[in-house]
């Protein structure tokens, strides 16, 4: 059995060196878990060094703009390019032949350029789309913009017998060609006029089928250049990112930490019914866009309709999907919500705990600000460092075995040495570099509302071990107290709870991506106990994760009302909570599950405001238009719960740390001598029920 804490929870010294009456928290501890701050320290090193590996090697225009011939990418102002974003191939017969299935040729060593526009044929003569200025055609790249790219007419006899044989410099527009995420996709339906022309002209055959088509059509939805798009998406809607998953959810937080503080009899009510209005609306919208009700058209949400995409049959079944499960979210959320209003009046009774503590310690609602400006400082930066990460391969000219030659104007002759194609060759370093850039991310947003926990924790103990009597000095000075003992005795244990669950969820991650390979390889244990083991392996993982957080959260009370180590204080925590769990447990998950709803309000409410503006005209058009909504809205929710997290973590620390300091001060004392009045009328009515029930069943 553990002892007393009363030698660490005694007097508290005011800055005049005078001890007010009651007792708080006493300052008489030293550092803990030294080495694991040892390592975060290092941990952010490695981030820094991880970050400028990428910031000198990435270009994010990699991930939306493909590679020209010469290996440049296109709209790349350091290559000259920057007027041109859109990927062309010269020669229809390679993109004909990179499509065969037994062809030597892939379509990136086909000859490609980059235009301003996809170029169109003719509708009375032939059209041409000649190679880049250079050697003795005199033009200059605007010059070569203007007249559509054809300087045909200047070319020389053997120039233009060269062109004739598809080696350029010129080649002809046989097939239509539209713009599909930065690529001139070809249409299968060759021009009459301008093959009719081509034929008398004398130039070699060219081949006419659907080949064409369906070639870059499946190097456009290979899986690396999708990924490649949604990271892109990320970097062109940081406006969105910054309104919908910063201001809005900071605004949405702080209303409603306000509302809690002033009208905290009504916000239990407020948050379950705007939750539901806000689930119902969101699954309407579901219904809108699919076109089950209304006259909407239909735009999917995982990407807009491209007539020549042959996709669309499939993103409209993703999108149904969506709808159902969104309809079945919200009928249990429904449900649920019906299910807790019996419980409501016991939520409301511990919130106002919390809302006679905030009331107090006036500075608790403005602190979050401080962790909310640090982790959106990071997360500009860690966007940043991972779009570089994520296009940090390095460009490479191809091995090709196929027939390639092309006329190159500076050396005036056809070359068919190194004319393969380039591509970005990622080294196994960088899926590294990734994995731990990810991993880095999740350990740092932890570690900052830990300590953001902490801080709230060690302010709310020295109102409650101060009997709830405040002082002068107590709204402010217990607020700037506790950081002081965080940044000076603390962050060991705060960096160790913050690793634990990062690391438990690392593996979680890793589990689940290793059943989804298994379950697409058609793999599964023959004998019924490895099924068994198979199955609910998940289950458990959520289990352990569920608790390990829950028992962080009562560590950090304890770290910031002891200063013990972060092991040492979860035992303390755990073990106080297992004496009275029959005395606080259901007014303590009531609580949990109404601060819950409110962080889904507003984290749903980002997303809704995220995919608004992404479906304006400025995200659909030109250099900010995006290939699907789906990345940024999930990146606006994830920011909406970590921002309503660090400021709902006020109340829901408040209520936890009073709670906690309740039951240490009942073990000390025999009974609680510090409770604040309105804690006890709370926890006796709870009480009193519980009885009631028993008797009733008997």
């Amino acid at each position: 059995m553990r002892g007393p804490l009363g030698a660490v929870i005694g007097t508290y010294s005011s800055s005049d060196g005078t001890t007010p009456a009651g007792g708080i928290i006493r300052h008489n501890r030293k550092c803990r878990d030294i080495a694991v701050l040892v390592i975060f320290i290092a941990f952010w090193v490695s981030m820094i060094v991880n970050s400028s590996f990428g910031f000198n090697q990435g270009n994010p225009l990699r991930l939306t703009y493909g590679l020209d011939y010469k290996g440049n990418v296109c709209g790349d102002k350091h290559a000259g390019l920057h007027e041109v974003e859109l990927l062309y191939w010269l020669n229809p017969n390679q993109v004909y032949q990179s499509g065969l299935k037994d062809s030597k040729l892939k379509l990136v060593d086909a000859r490609s350029i980059c235009l301003l526009d996809c170029p169109v044929p003719s509708e009375d003569s032939l059209n041409w789309v000649c190679d880049y200025p250079e050697g003795d055609i005199r033009l200059s790249m605007d010059d070569w913009i203007d007249s559509n790219y054809n300087y045909y007419e200047y070319l020389t006899p053997e120039m233009r017998n060269s062109s004739l044989q598809l080696q350029g410099p010129c080649y002809p527009v046989i097939f239509p060609s539209v713009n599909v995420y930065w690529t001139c996709q070809f249409i299968a339906r060759a021009s009459n006029v301008s093959l009719k022309h081509w034929q008398q002209m004398g130039g070699v055959s060219i081949n006419e089928d659907i080949v064409i088509d369906e070639s870059i059509h499946k190097y456009i939805n290979s899986r690396s250049a999708v990924l490649k798009r949604y990271m892109a998406d990320i970097g062109k809607s940081w406006p969105v990112l910054i309104v919908c998953g910063g201001i809005i959810p900071l605004f949405l937080s702080v209303i409603w930490l306000l509302m809690i503080r002033y009208f905290v009899a009504a916000m239990p009510w407020v948050t379950v019914v705007f939750f539901n209005l806000l689930m119902v609306s969101v699954t309407m919208f579901y219904y809108l866009k699919v076109g089950w009700i209304g006259n909407d058209a239909i735009s999917p949400i995982i990407g807009e309709h491209d007539p020549y995409i042959h996709v669309f049959g499939r993103e409209l079944t993703h999108l149904r999907v969506g709808t159902i499960m969104m309809t079945f979210m919200t009928v249990v959320a429904i449900l649920t919500s019906i299910a807790i209003v019996r419980r409501i009046l016991m939520g409301t009774s511990v919130l106002k705990v919390a809302a006679k503590v905030i009331g107090e310690v006036r500075a608790l609602i403005t602190f979050p600000v401080i962790p909310y400006c640090i982790l959106a400082v990071f997360y500009m930066f860690w966007i940043s460092a991972a779009l570089h990460l994520f296009s940090s391969g390095q460009v490479v000219q191809n091995n090709c075995n196929s027939n390639c030659c092309a006329y190159d104007l500076l050396e005036k002759k056809t070359n068919c040495d190194r004319c393969c194609g380039y591509s970005i060759r990622y080294t196994p370093h960088i899926g590294i570099s990734i994995l731990f850039h990810l991993f880095g991310c999740y350990w740092a947003t932890q570690f900052f509302i830990a300590c953001s926990s902490t801080v709230i924790a060690g302010s709310v103990a020295s109102y409650y071990w101060a009997r709830g009597e405040t002082s002068q000095e107590i709204p402010l000075l217990s607020v700037i107290s506790s950081m002081k003992r965080l940044m000076r005795y603390n962050l060991g244990s705060v960096a160790l709870g913050s690793l634990t669950v990062s690391f438990v969820e690392s593996i979680r991650l890793l589990l689940e991506s290793l059943r989804r390979k298994l379950k697409v390889s058609s793999y599964e244990p023959d004998n019924w106990i490895g099924k068994a083991a198979y199955r609910s392996s998940q289950f458990f993982l959520r289990c352990i994760g569920w608790i390990i957080k829950s028992v962080n959260r009562n560590a950090y009370i304890i770290i910031a009302i002891t200063g013990e180590s972060f092991f040492r204080s979860s035992a303390i925590a755990t073990e106080l909570i297992m004496n009275n769990i029959l005395r606080i447990g259901r007014v303590n998950v009531i609580g949990d599950v109404i601060l819950f709803l409110g962080k889904l309000c507003v984290s749903l409410s980002s997303a809704v405001f995220a995919f608004l503006m992404l479906d304006t005209h400025k995200y659909k058009s030109a250099h900010n238009k995006i290939t699907s909504p789906l990345l940024p809205v999930l990146v606006c929710w994830a920011l909406g719960y970590i921002v309503a997290t660090l400021f709902f973590g006020v109340v829901e620390m408040s209520i936890d740390t009073i709670i906690l300091s309740y039951c240490q001060d009942s073990e000390e004392n025999g009974t609680a001598q510090y409770a604040p009045p309105l804690l006890m009328e709370t926890l006796n009515n709870d009480q009193n029920e519980t009885q009631r029930l028993t008797q009733g069943s008997q």
